[in-house]
């Protein structure tokens, strides 16, 4: 069972929860940038919530599908079609094969997840088929996908997966894909905004800025601009200092850490974020918003709002709690459908 790439969109790579417990040996996380679309897209097709899917940014791929495939789309909405007819996003989707599935420029939100019941057959490498870019392994040969490359499938195993394709499949005689009646709403867990409010609490240094610069970080507004990529969100907006200059040691950093260079325009590090780092933390996103935060395309603006760590482990508990329910309701619906 195979896809082969016909368009590689501007830039998709294979991405799952990322690459843990190797940051003491140099060796970034990676994995997706918005884990929740992730995570849900897996389980829409019967997967672990950890199966490696295809990340698609801003413009999405053309994909051929040689075989009859169950996938699931989540994250941006990128006008996804099938030979020319548009499918609906957030729920399973027969694909028959000789289809084409294609996408445009991304409408709303900045990233789309493509989940293959039964995950792509690629290698692991310290435990994760996430691409390193930068190092150039993991993924499809450690690089974003190109035209004429081809993805190796594994069959699906899961009986809800099977069962559910053997329905579409009736369903899908003379079309050239088949959807259930249901399609999960993600906007009471998960709303892309034009220009969102972004959670975070202060950063190991943040005492050290002058108070120009803490009341600004949280009231005025930043742009993430077009030099923004996985590695780290380049802002815009207010200029931040220090009471004075100080020379700080490296330090170790995270996914969501909110750095401040010499010039003054904060940076925050994203999904492949280096392991240390030496400018001064502001502050840090708090794990519940990273999958907003990735959703932000270049361009758009964001402005922070201070919580504490109280807050912070409320609001990533409640999320975690949303994804047992969805996936207690995508599992009774899999099994009705």
């Amino acid at each position: 069972m195979s896809i082969k790439v016909v368009k590689p969109g501007l830039l998709t790579t294979i991405q799952d929860l990322g690459r843990q417990g190797h940051q003491q040996e140099g060796v970034i996380v990676s994995g997706a940038m918005d884990t929740f679309a992730m995570r849900i897209a897996n389980l829409l097709v019967s997967n672990p919530e950890n199966t490696a899917t295809l990340e698609a940014t801003l413009q999405g791929p053309t994909l051929y599908f040689e075989q009859d495939q169950l996938i699931a789309l989540t994250g941006a909405d990128m006008a996804a079609s099938i030979n020319g007819k548009p499918v609906r996003m957030w729920r399973p989707l027969l694909v028959r094969g000789g289809s084409t599935l294609t996408f445009k420029t991304a409408r709303e939100g900045c990233r789309c997840y493509i989940a293959v019941s039964g995950g792509m057959n690629v290698p692991k490498v310290m435990g994760s088929a996430a691409t390193y870019l930068r190092a150039g392994f993991g993924g499809y040969h450690g690089r974003a996908l190109q035209a004429d490359d081809v993805i190796h499938c594994r069959k699906y195993n899961e009986t809800d997966a099977a069962a559910l394709s053997a329905r579409l499949s009736d369903e899908a005689i003379g079309e050239w894909f088949a959807q259930p009646n249901w399609t999960l709403e993600p906007q009471p867990y998960m709303v892309y905004e034009e220009q969102p409010v972004i959670r975070a609490m202060r950063g190991i240094e943040y005492e050290l800025f002058d108070e120009t610069s803490q009341e600004g970080f949280w009231q005025h507004i930043f742009q993430v601009t077009p030099q923004s990529d996985r590695m780290g969100y380049r802002l815009l907006g207010q200029m931040l200092q220090l009471q004075e200059p100080k020379e700080l040691l490296s330090s170790a950093v995270t996914f969501g850490t909110v750095q401040v260079p010499p010039q003054g325009m904060p940076i925050i590090l994203m999904a492949d974020h280096q392991t240390t780092g030496g400018y001064p933390r502001i502050a840090q996103v708090i794990a519940a918003d990273l999958p907003k935060l990735a959703q932000v395309q270049p361009g758009k603006n964001i402005q922070f709002k201070e919580v504490s760590l109280q807050e912070a482990n409320a609001f990533y508990l409640k999320q975690e709690m949303d994804l047992e329910q969805l996936k207690s309701a995508i599992s009774l619906k899999l099994n009705t459908t």
